[in-house]
């Protein structure tokens, strides 16, 4: 991605041991919640959600 930067706006996750960091941290009950949480960042962010598979997702704006 030379020349590109991308920028994780949002880190959304069930399992709070496994993320810590400097963008905004969701944490979600059940997967349902994980799920409608990210489709909602990713609107109000216009920017895309990655599923990490490991019960977190990343909301990031390339």
């Amino acid at each position: 991605m030379q020349g590109e930067i991308s920028n994780i706006l949002a880190v959304i996750s069930l399992n709070k041991e496994l993320v810590s960091g400097g963008a905004p941290i969701f944490f979600a009950r059940d997967e349902e919640e994980l799920e409608k949480i990210a489709g909602y960042l990713s609107k109000i962010l216009d920017a895309m959600v990655h599923d990490l598979g490991n019960g977190s997702y990343v909301v990031v704006r390339h």
